[in-house]
């Protein structure tokens, strides 16, 4: 921002003017705002290690790095030349190899490097691109040249948050960057599904493209998500892809589809079992042999990695020259691969000038600053060095440019390091008008990872005239073919939106029971048997545990902090509210490109809810009730949502079944441990049962005398105009099984069809005053038809797995989650 002599640089003039009218009262409030929309948004990066792991935050800073039009002009074609390099190196090493023929590449920075796939050897991907997207992280020196740190040519990470970046930045400060002119990002993300569709094998006009992902663990899995929705692809992990006849094909319940190109965010050696990594479970088993067959392509090309070794800057402006017939026009860090015997000399000669690398990606080391380590440290590196020399580098540590970063309040100088990104386009490259810079955490940290805790910069490229509002929402143009499908839904996002819904309906049938508990607790007295507590702790232990906690019959004394660790217990798989909240999160953070920003922002919601007190008895009855209150409001908001805003796709309807599935459950389990046996003062028993059902309103709209078991049971059994009457649940699971893809070939019901139909038949036939005939303190026909259709439920939640979601892995069976009952 400041010249060597400490004047404002020209084209941070306008910027700063504009923000200090606006006042640092105003910039913080601002700010403040930024930091709610990352969190609505759940914009994260998952630090491995870090306590809130997938939840982290992402750090942004409130100041943006400027470039002048000029800067950037003498940028722009240096780094694209460099990607046509690096693109020119990979189709010699996956071809001819003449570099290594003729010794202008050492063999040993290829044939010992894992990114070198063997099996990849002699496949051209389609127009010869090896780098469909690449992406450099640079650094201005102290003379304003610009310089390369590093060199991204796997699958290059990062555009998707400097896009979210600058929607964040650009809505808090919507009339400094109107003012500026500062480049868009929208054309670049055009020209990337351009050219992505034009690399199809086949399909060109439309083509099936799919991200492929590692997972929700993975660090970077929100951009993924991210970019997905953006771009309009499926996201997609291993298992939701298999390899017939050569052909890659989307598994969706539809039937199989095929697939055209995958942009993977993959390593490429965990993409293929077969011929790559074995042990990988990520990948997709003969994904290399239909690459190989020319029937679906992978950007980045399989193998691309191999040229990310920071000892290859070392030979570039030789190969520039032999490659291109070109002089290098961005230059490395003077880099030095010790296996080259003056560059290891000098490397040791200046160790405390230098920063050691390894060659090749090495767990168990990372980047060691000489400056910083004693004389008997820098001895022991030495020696390492010198016992394997080829699997080092050594870089200079140069100082790099800083840029100001707001830090308490207070603008502090840290130092910088811009990840541009580049995509090969129409026959040439294109350059992002941005990037992401990255900022450490502390002046005093000299690694620029996210990894490490490093914090991120909006990069703003600026022009010196007015700048296009495209968008990448805007029309084309071009007509639009109608459509109303979605069929294409991976049998995987299937699973979890169905797994989805029964968690939430989970989650309510436990807080309502626990407001029951909590409100009944406080009102407690000695005086007089309370015969409406301990069906509730039977039912809430019920939903817990499953049937066999029906021989339970509470006697002790509880208080409120022994409920509470009984529902709000942590611990994984310990079936209570807090576990079944959390497998709330999980769960929709699988599904994040599926679900709408309010969708989103209603269950990040859920973890503000759940923030309990760290002692638990400091949590009075009026509190718990409040928080649990709460809960209800957001789980609420949800089923509105999925009801008002979804679209009747089968996104939306085996979301639904999960949700009927689970509240038929929760209300035979609610009917069996609080009416089956006779309480002797039952009336009590009878409003507390509705009131959880909340359709308490409704009995007494309905009835005016007092509360009696056969109208409670006609409500909540064989009502279908009660939205939480097991009936209901029935009707619509039959409507919602005869909608699911099917074979219209063979007319025949299917087995889940004829099971929901059977169903209603026998819920409509019941006959209400024989269920709540009393029989000596027990209610057998009660008893008997909740365990029929609970049994009934286990049949088709089967059904509708094997018959939909039967190649994913049984990881959220109920079984796993103490539902002894099923």
């Amino acid at each position: 921002m400041l010249a060597p002599d400490g004047s404002l640089r020209p084209h941070w003039h306008t910027f700063v003017s504009k923000l200090d009218n606006l006042g640092q009262a105003e910039l913080t409030r601002r700010w403040e705002q930024a930091r709610q929309l990352i969190h609505e948004n759940g914009v994260t990066y998952n630090v491995y290690g870090d306590p809130r792991g997938m939840d982290r935050p992402w750090d942004l800073d409130s100041l943006p790095l400027l470039i002048s039009a000029e800067d950037w002009k003498a940028l722009e074609p240096a780094l694209i030349q460099r990607m046509h390099l690096l693109n020119a190196l990979l189709k010699d090493l996956y071809g001819a190899q003449m570099l290594l023929r003729a010794g202008a590449f050492p063999a040993e920075l290829v044939f010992a490097n894992q990114g070198f796939l063997r099996p990849c050897h002699g496949i051209r991907p389609p127009k010869d691109l090896y780098l469909s997207l690449y992406s450099a992280d640079l650094t201005r020196l102290p003379g304003g040249q610009w310089s390369v740190i590093a060199d991204r040519t796997q699958a290059p990470s990062g555009a998707g948050y400097a896009l979210e970046n600058r929607i964040v930045l650009s809505r808090v400060l919507p009339e400094i960057f109107g003012t500026c002119q500062v480049h868009r990002l929208a054309h670049f993300f055009q020209k990337m599904r351009q050219s992505l569709a034009a690399m199809a094998p086949h399909n060109r006009d439309n083509p099936r493209i799919v991200l492929l992902t590692p997972g929700p663990y993975n660090e970077t899995y929100f951009e993924h998500a991210y970019l997905a929705r953006y771009l309009n692809y499926i996201l997609v992990e291993g298992g939701d892809l298999t390899v017939r006849d050569q052909c890659v094909y989307l598994k969706t319940l539809g039937g199989l589809q095929r697939v055209d190109l995958i942009l993977r965010r993959l390593d490429a050696d965990y993409c293929d079992p077969l011929e790559l990594r074995s042990e990988s479970t990520l990948g997709v088993p003969g994904l290399v042999q239909a690459v190989r067959a020319g029937n679906v392509a992978v950007a980045n090309a399989l193998g691309s990695g191999v040229v990310e070794t920071p000892a290859i800057n070392c030979f570039l402006p030789q190969l520039c020259r032999t490659l291109l017939n070109e002089d290098l026009k961005l230059p490395s860090v003077p880099t030095f691969w010790c296996g080259q015997k003056s560059s290891l000399q000098h490397a040791l000669a200046n160790l405390d000038k230098m920063v050691i690398k390894p060659v090749f990606p090495m767990r168990e080391f990372e980047p060691v600053f000489g400056a910083r380590l004693t004389e008997a440290e820098r001895e022991e590196l030495s020696a390492r060095v010198r016992a394997r020399p080829h699997l080092y580098v050594a870089q200079e540590q140069v100082a790099l440019a800083s840029v100001p970063a707001l830090d308490g309040g207070q603008m502090q100088p840290r130092q910088a390091v811009l990840r541009s990104y580049l995509l090969a386009h129409d026959g040439s490259y294109t350059v992002m008008p941005g990037g992401l810079t990255q900022i450490p955490s502390s002046s005093n940290n000299l690694i620029f990872s996210l990894q490490r805790g490093s914090g991120s910069k909006d990069t703003w490229v600026l022009s010196n005239a007015p700048v296009s509002n495209f968008s990448l929402l805007h029309q084309d143009g071009r007509a639009i073919e109608l459509s109303r499908g979605g069929s294409d839904l991976p049998s995987r996002v299937a699973d979890n939106l169905f797994w989805l819904g029964r968690y939430v309906e989970r989650a309510e049938c436990a807080v309502r029971l626990m407001r029951g508990v909590i409100a009944r607790l406080s009102e407690r007295s000695d005086a007089g048997e309370d015969h409406v507590l301990p069906e509730l702790l039977r039912a809430l232990r019920y939903l817990r545990a499953g049937q066999h906690a029906l021989a339970w019959d509470p006697e002790p004394e509880l208080s409120g902090g022994d409920v509470l660790k009984f529902v709000m217990d942590e611990s994984r798989s310990s079936g209570g509210l807090y576990d079944t909240l959390r497998c709330v999160q999980d769960v929709a953070r699988m599904v994040r490109d599926r679900l709408s920003n309010d969708t989103w922002r209603v269950l990040r919601g859920l973890d503000e809810e759940v923030a309990w007190p760290a002692a638990e008895d400091t949590v009075t009855a009026s509190e718990l009730l409040d928080i649990l209150n709460r809960i209800v409001i957001a789980l609420a908001s949800f089923g509105g949502l999925a009801s008002e805003s979804m679209t009747r796709s089968q996104l939306w309807r085996f979301l639904d079944i999960g949700r009927r599935l689970e509240r038929a459950n929760n209300m035979t389990g609610l009917l069996r441990s609080a009416l089956v046996r006779v309480a002797k003062d039952e009336p009590p028993v009878l409003e507390a049962v509705l009131e959880v059902s909340d359709s308490l309103m409704t009995y007494r709209r309905r009835y005016l005398s007092s509360l009696q078991p056969a109208p409670v049971l006609d409500l909540l059994i064989a009502d279908e105009t009660n939205p939480r009457s097991l009936a209901f649940q029935l009707v619509a699971l039959d409507e919602h099984v005869t909608h699911l893809p099917k074979d219209r070939a063979y007319p025949s019901l299917s087995p889940e069809q004829r099971l929901t139909m059977a169903l209603c038949a026998n819920v409509r036939l019941l006959e209400i005053d024989a269920l709540a005939r009393d029989d000596q303190g027990v209610r057998e026909r009660l008893d008997e038809t909740a365990v029929r259709v609970e049994k009934d439920m286990v049949a088709l939640n089967e059904m509708i797995t094997r018959g939909y979601l039967s190649h994913v892995l049984p990881s959220r069976q109920l079984a796993s989650y103490g539902r002894g009952a099923e």
